[in-house]
């Protein structure tokens, strides 16, 4: 049994605290590879939009393939994770993503490419399904608020995938890139599994006990409407980054004329700006509040992404899409982490599906505006969506202490 100090913490002598140590890092890995392996497929997406000839419309309907897969994976994980464990579906996810990215340059039709990416999306979902539950059940043991960083790292994985990415995009072609991303991707999973397998999620026993009971949480009416207000807020946010991924270089090299090397570092430029954020959102918190944290985080990123969508040039672009990163960081983790405080694990777990839900839809719904209108004028409902979100937050700011 752990050490536990006078506030029901992990004490420093614990002879559990090097075992949890070594989880945390192994599951930090995991969470940057994910966003490492999903960066390196969206920054080839223009490539391979060329290579199938999908119109806008087209290609906003072969990324529902990715959408379907994830949507349908994450409602399925959870029995496959309760029987064999979060940490074995953690690594065998681990292996079929990697496997799985290098199948969209083999395809030359929207049709073939759809199937594909809902194969994709399928490992995707799982991925991050199983290493989120692990990651629960480890902050729960470590008794600090370490969630955060896991989102930090998926960021800078996504940041380092985009950048590799804008380095290769003109030497390499998307099959040859995906397929060394294929190489890493595994032999991560070969370094960093081995620690997970060893080690067995903590169990409820095993977990934190602070001396008074946890409150109750009784969903009422009034409760469940403000989860799925949290959960809105989350999707609005969301869908910005779920857009940026997969866009953003597309409207740089279609519409401002941008090389692929420096377009492909548009989502780069957005995923450092968010790792930033994260890592120092608890300080932001500390020092706004919730609220405040909102409000500042959509205005920011509506500001940003109008900057990003309408500059006429390439270096602005970037710019706005830094700013939009700075600005949506936090406002997942605080919707969430409201929910939660509202109604328990139901309530983190309808925000967290209502955020999903808007990360992997708003690319398609993007595809289908840039038909309609363009894809400039189609970005801007990211700022419309960051607007609502400080909205809704100001609105229910007496929900939102702090």
């Amino acid at each position: 049994m752990p050490l536990l100090n006078k506030l029901g913490t992990v004490s420093a002598d614990s002879p559990r605290l090097p075992s949890l140590t070594r989880l945390r890092i192994a599951l930090t890995v995991f969470f940057a590879l994910d966003g490492f392996v999903f960066a390196g497929w969206v920054v080839r997406i223009p490539a391979i939009k060329a290579q199938t000839g999908a119109s806008a419309s087209g290609l906003g309907l072969a990324l529902l393939g990715v959408s379907a897969g994830a949507v349908i994976t994450m409602m399925l994980t959870g029995r496959p994770c309760r029987r064999f464990g979060n940490h074995q579906v953690t690594v065998a996810c681990g292996v079929l993503l990697p496997l799985t990215v290098v199948l969209p340059p083999l395809t030359h039709s929207p049709v073939t490419l759809g199937l594909v990416l809902l194969v994709f999306g399928a490992a995707y979902g799982g991925i991050n399904v199983a290493m989120n539950s692990a990651a629960v059940d480890l902050v729960a043991a470590l008794g600090r608020p370490a969630m955060p960083s896991f989102h930090a790292a998926f960021s800078l994985g996504g940041m380092v995938g985009s950048g590799l990415g804008g380095l290769v995009a003109g030497q390499l072609s998307p099959t040859r890139h995906l397929l060394g991303i294929m190489v890493i991707g595994l032999a991560v999973t070969a370094a960093a599994g081995p620690t997970l397998l060893r080690q067995p999620s903590p169990r409820p026993q095993e977990r934190i006990r602070t001396p008074s009971p946890e409150p109750s949480h009784r969903i009422d009416r009034g409760t469940r409407l403000l989860v799925l207000v949290f959960g809105l807020i989350a999707l609005c946010t969301a869908y910005g980054e779920g857009a940026l991924a997969d866009w953003s270089a597309l409207h740089l090299e279609q519409d401002l004329h941008a090389h692929p090397g420096l377009a492909a570092a548009s989502y780069s430029c957005f995923a450092f700006a968010m790792t930033v954020g994260r890592l120092t959102g608890t300080s932001l918190l500390e020092r706004l509040g919730r609220t405040r944290t909102l409000v500042f985080g959509g205005a920011t990123g509506a500001v940003g992404m109008l900057l990003g969508s309408l500059a006429p040039s390439v270096w602005p672009a970037l710019i706005g899409f830094a700013v939009t990163g700075l600005g949506l960081a936090n406002i997942f983790p605080v919707a969430v982490e409201r929910a939660g405080a509202l109604a328990g694990p139901t309530g983190v777990a309808a925000a967290s599906t209502l955020g999903y839900g808007g990360m992997l839809l708003g690319p398609p719904a993007i595809g289908f505006m840039a038909d309609w209108f363009s894809l400039p004028l189609a970005l801007t409902s990211v700022a419309l969506l960051a607007a609502v979100a400080a909205t809704i937050g100001f609105a229910t700011r007496r929900a939102t202490v702090g």
